[in-house]
């Protein structure tokens, strides 16, 4: 029989411990969810950063908590701004809060295998509404809604009558969330509690301190904050998560940390060379089709996608040449690289180098990113004395962000010697 009162916790390293509920328990002991301790959150990282083996579960479970903790800050912070604005009363703040919570939780259920580096590639079909690649959130919108719906909409715990369609739309940013629709900035932002946990979590696993920032600081500064009205507009923009004047420098670390963790992890150049080497194998035991769309009949056949399904494939010789290059670790070798920001120039010097290199190419590959959006979801700055500023305008770092494209140049392994020289008297001659 479901305890109201008794909560369960798991150890975390980046955390402490995370505490959650008996119906949250149940939840997570779902196999739609049980189902991510089987998808790296990094895809294939370990080969370069041995210790990067964590999971999307236990990223899961770190989301969930942050989330909880900056809603508990912003709702005790900003409780008027939050009742005259958005018309909370202490009864919806408690069911949104449940609501956020679940979100958090359950925002990665729709990943593939090796999450983002089993992305791309036509691996996913096209979203006929956009004519894009269907995103995972749009999966794991329609898990919440099909897979996970029983658990929580008929849990006895469920006191508050939240429907999964509550979790989804929020999730996906839908209008009809409502007044809602402000805490999405906790699931998705500039500041949000995914990437305030994979930059810390990732970092830990991988070895280095690209992803740390201070994240008590932020949890201290963050609140809600009422945006000015616009020259020519005739009501308020309403309101937006920012942070006080005093947490200028824990958001501007924020999005350093990402900076960081992106160029030197995530785009490192022998990881690049695997998410080739991995989309293409996958593409392969797909039989050169793409995974089923996110319909409710097509959830169970696209879930029994998991990483462990794609090692014991490749572990049977499947996957053609870029899996027995993934077995055998025999990934291509970059002979070619712009900056992270190339100008004409730079644009020039790769496409003298393609000509020359010709059919030593094996693959291009370009590592592409925004850091910092400096636009509507720029973070707000309360200030102590003034009116609320952009982050971007108190920031040079960030404002000067600019977004990376550094495109590379890989060859085969057998052949990268010989690339190496091409590219050596290229440089020469240009030099």
């Amino acid at each position: 029989m479901a305890d109201p009162h008794r909560t369960y916790e798991i150890r975390c390293p980046i955390h402490g411990f995370i505490p959650y509920s008996d119906w949250e328990r149940e939840i997570i002991n779902q196999p739609a969810f049980q189902r991510l301790r089987r998808i790296r959150q990094l895809a294939l990282t370990d080969y370069i950063y041995p210790g990067a083996m964590h999971t999307r579960f236990e990223h899961s479970l770190g989301v969930m908590h942050i989330a909880s903790q900056l809603y508990d800050a912003v709702s005790r912070r900003s409780l008027a701004l939050l009742k005259e604005n958005l018309g909370y009363t202490e009864v919806a703040l408690q069911r949104d809060k449940v609501i956020v919570r679940l979100t958090a939780l359950l925002h990665d259920t729709g990943h593939g295998p090796f999450s983002h580096g089993g992305e791309a590639f036509g691996l996913f079909p096209l979203d006929p509404s956009t004519q894009k690649e269907y995103k995972h959130e749009q999966y794991s919108a329609a898990i919440i809604r099909h897979e996970l719906r029983d658990v929580i909409e008929n849990h006895p715990l469920n006191k508050l009558d939240i429907k999964a369609n509550d979790i989804a739309t929020l999730l996906e940013g839908s209008g009809t969330a409502g007044h809602r629709l402000f805490w999405r900035q906790l699931i998705d932002g500039q500041m949000d509690a995914d990437r305030m946990d994979y930059l810390l979590r990732d970092s830990l696993h991988a070895g280095v301190d690209y992803g740390k920032y201070d994240w008590r600081r932020l949890l201290n500064t963050i609140q809600a904050i009422e945006m000015p009205q616009r020259e020519g507009e005739d009501a308020k923009q309403g309101l937006r998560l920012g942070v006080t004047e005093g947490g200028i420098h824990a958001a501007e670390a924020l999005v350093l940390a990402r900076y960081f963790m992106f160029t030197q992890v995530y785009f490192h150049k022998t990881r690049v060379a695997y998410d080739h080497h991995l989309r293409r194998a996958m593409k392969e035991l797909l039989g050169g089709a793409s995974f089923p769309t996110p319909e409710p009949a097509n959830l169970k056949t696209y879930m029994a996608w998991d990483d462990w399904k794609v090692l014991g494939m490749l572990s049977e010789g499947k996957g053609g040449e870029h899996g027995g290059r993934l077995s055998l670790r025999n990934h291509y070798r970059q002979i070619y690289h712009t900056p992270e920001c190339p100008d004409i120039e730079d644009l020039t010097r790769l496409a003298s180098a393609e000509e020359r290199l010709q059919d030593l190419v094996a693959a291009r590959e370009e590592a592409e990113k925004s850091w910092y959006k400096v636009d509507q979801t720029d973070i707000p700055v309360e200030m102590e004395d003034g009116p609320v500023r952009p982050l971007s305008a108190l920031s040079a770092m960030v404002k000067n962000l600019k977004p990376t494209r550094r495109i590379a140049l890989y060859s085969m392994p057998e052949r990268a010697e010989e690339a190496r020289a091409i590219v050596a008297d290229l440089q020469k001659e240009i030099s």
